[in-house]
């Protein structure tokens, strides 16, 4: 009976012991999902120009994603979960940021050329305002 007693205790914590284990590496998991995610968004607010137009909510991107990084490797898959969600935000929030600039100054230019045409137009189709007279025949007499 004792010997019964120890084999269900010890399995038990074998059993204890392989579940923690288990959730340890599923949080990890999904530390490593998010993260991945987070490196994607940033790296097209890299490429959609948020390094000039957006410095800071991409720098903000940058730091989230190695802290998220640095926590998922020191086992702590909360906080890395957390800190890749955030990463991902900050650098959606970046070129969403470039993507808004970079379409503000299309539509200046283009307000700028549709005026350049207006003047063009006008300019072309407007009367001449010097005009020369003609000269007029001089009236001649019957003989």
């Amino acid at each position: 009976m004792r010997n019964t007693m120890r084999y269900v205790t010890s399995a038990s914590l074998v059993l204890a012991s392989s579940l923690v284990g288990w959730s340890a590496n599923a949080a990890n998991q999904i530390a490593d999902d998010k993260i991945a995610v987070a490196q994607a968004a940033l790296q097209r607010a890299e490429q959609s120009g948020a390094p000039q137009s957006a410095p800071v909510e991409l720098a903000t991107a940058r730091d989230k994603l190695a802290r998220a990084q640095k926590a998922n490797a020191d086992r702590d898959g909360k906080t890395a979960t957390a800190l890749a969600e955030q990463a991902n935000i900050d650098a959606q929030v970046a070129e969403a940021t470039a993507v808004e600039q970079h379409s503000h100054a299309a539509a200046v230019e283009f307000d700028r050329s549709l005026q350049a045409l207006r003047n063009e137009a006008l300019r072309t189709n407007a009367p001449a305002t010097t005009t020369v007279p003609l000269p007029v025949a001089a009236p001649t007499t019957a003989q």
